[in-house]
């Protein structure tokens, strides 16, 4: 691969990322601003998870027998930057939530279809896809950074704004226009009779056979249902604790994934599968603990003692260390995950079993998560008021029973306790 088709492969990840970044982080901070309740906030978000279990057939049935792959993205991304810049102002929670579900259907398609394009223009994808993939960090890095910037030199309340949303819609359709210049990358399946079943991952079920996989996939279930509570509600909570710049703060938990995924090597080989799962579920019940423990007090540090002093600091640093978690929650977990499966899966049905816990997971497992995160949030809110620390504790408790569940009832074969870099590194660029 050239440095001219990397650049260009690289700007189109670092667009693609940018978009889901810009709007996502703050969507609960603005939603709840306009009067959303938790459950409105949980379901608007679930809109997100719904097409990501319907993208895959949009992709495997249509887009990859019929069309090219950068046309097609560049159809959507057009499309969805138009319905998400009219969706932005929107007041209303049920056609608010219904523009969400058709752009979210217009960008979850978008994922694969960026792979699909770089795969394409690669000979060595296990050495070259992770350097391409990494401006996907980098890019919803920086839409972090631009809308603080933007809340700290133009306008203190974008974050409860929908300028976040017009702003990915304004990326989106440059993303769509930028698509069409792409190298082209035809159909890979043209002619092929692709089932659902196919697309689900059906095949891969004859894994659940064995005790150690079927606990694998149940514990990824419960684990991502959490990881919702993270997703929609950090940013709202610590703007609601009145911290400043909350979007650029964030974003240091994509730093933190960076960092990990450059030493997963290292820690794979040392700790094995089990391990490496357990420090991610782990990781969960830190980072809870640290959100209902934590607090941004608003208070004059003129006349503080020092150990009032390093009360103070020792709480807010619980919350900066609840967002670093991130690179350990996820790469631990996920990416170690995905190894797994491409380990115990036979190479005919390999692919399959990867979107059976795709599916799993960001489907099923976080939408469920979205649902039942706003039901919480609205349990324990008086007055519109929320108790930020009891509804953290939820999701810490519910994830340390999850790792204590696995570390008793999951068993690791000694073929699995070591993986060559190069698995690593194929397995994080898949995010």
């Amino acid at each position: 691969m050239d440095l001219k088709i990397y650049m260009r492969l690289s700007l189109m990840m670092f667009l693609q990322f940018f978009i889901w970044g810009a709007w996502f982080v703050t969507l609960g901070t603005h939603l709840g601003d306009i009067g959303f309740t938790g459950s409105q906030i949980g379901y608007t978000y679930l809109m997100n998870n719904i097409a990501a279990i319907i993208s895959p057939f949009f992709v495997g049935m249509i887009a990859d027998r019929f069309f090219a792959s950068q046309k097609v993205m560049g159809v959507l991304h057009l499309a969805g930057g138009v319905i998400l810049y009219l969706s932005a102002d929107v007041t209303t929670a049920g056609l608010l939530i219904l523009g969400l579900l058709l752009y979210n259907l217009t960008y979850m398609p978008t994922l694969a279809l960026v792979n699909a394009v770089s795969f394409n223009q690669m000979k060595s994808p296990d050495a070259q896809f992770p350097k391409v993939r990494v401006w996907g960090t980098i890019g919803w890095i920086v839409a972090g950074l631009v809308i603080t910037f933007i809340q700290f030199k133009f306008y203190g309340d974008v974050e409860k704004s929908s300028l976040p949303m017009k702003m990915a819609a304004i990326a989106s359709v440059l993303m769509g226009l930028y698509s069409f210049t792409l190298p082209n990358t035809p159909p890979q399946n043209v002619g092929k009779e692709v089932s659902a079943g196919e697309i689900l991952g059906v095949k891969a079920l004859r894994l659940l056979k064995e005790r150690s996989f079927f606990i694998f996939v149940l514990c990824s279930l419960l684990i991502s249902i959490p990881l919702a509570f993270y997703y929609n509600f950090t940013n709202l909570f610590l703007n609601d604790l009145g911290m400043k710049g909350v979007a650029a703060k964030q974003s240091m938990g994509q730093m933190s994934e960076v960092l990990f995924m450059i030493l997963m090597p290292w820690f794979f080989v040392r700790l094995g599968v089990k391990k490496m799962l357990l420090v991610g579920m782990l990781a969960w019940v830190l980072r809870y603990f640290f959100f209902a423990t934590g607090d941004n007090p608003i208070i004059s540090l003129a006349n503080l003692t020092a150990d009032q002093l390093i009360g103070i600091i020792a709480s807010v640093g619980m919350l900066y260390g609840g967002i670093l978690l991130h690179g350990i929650c996820y790469d631990f977990f996920f990416v170690t995950g995905q190894i797994y499966v491409d380990k115990k899966a036979p190479g005919e049905i390999r692919a399959s079993a990867q979107g059976f816990i795709a599916l799993i997971t960001y489907g099923v497992g976080i939408g469920l998560g979205s649902v039942l995160s706003g039901l919480i949030v609205d349990l324990f809110t008086v007055n519109e008021v929320k108790n930020w620390q009891i509804i953290w504790w939820i999701p810490c408790a519910f994830a340390a029973v999850i790792a204590l569940f696995f570390a008793l009832t999951f068993k690791e074969k000694k073929s699995e306790v070591s993986e060559p870099a190069h698995q690593v590194e194929t397995a994080a660029g898949s995010d």
